[in-house]
């Protein structure tokens, strides 16, 4: 066996660049997979993304392979729909305050990581 030395690479800009570049294909549409539809407008996204910030998507795109699924979203409105993608592109999203209620329901029925509610772990 040879003991050769390691080096460890670092991309010290790693994350900044995967948000940048991720809203760069989100805003450019470039290489979407998937089309998000309710209140008869629609959205396309990345399932790559949607199956990384939603167990919520990630069972659903498991579930229903397609190369490129239309998910129909019953009760929900385009403005949250809008607002949860920025969320997952972004990581933050600005949301008014009478619709922030609202708004965090939707993203709890979508599991979305981050705003939806986590369960709650007790001790035994």
């Amino acid at each position: 066996m040879s003991d050769q030395q390691q080096f460890f690479l670092k991309w010290n800009d790693f994350q900044s660049n995967m948000v940048s570049s991720f809203r760069h294909l989100r805003d450019e549409k470039s290489f979407t997979d998937v089309t998000l539809a309710c209140d008869g407008q629609t959205c396309k996204a990345h399932k790559m993304v949607l199956s990384a910030c939603s167990p919520y998507f990630k069972s659903l795109l498991e579930e229903n392979p397609s190369k490129h699924p239309i998910i129909i979203l019953k009760d929900v409105p385009f403005d949250h729909l809008q607002a949860i993608l920025e969320f997952m592109y972004a990581g933050e999203v600005n949301v008014s305050q009478d619709q922030l209620s609202t708004f965090l329901k939707t993203a709890d029925r979508l599991k979305v990581k981050g705003l939806a509610e986590a369960p709650i772990k007790r001790d035994m």
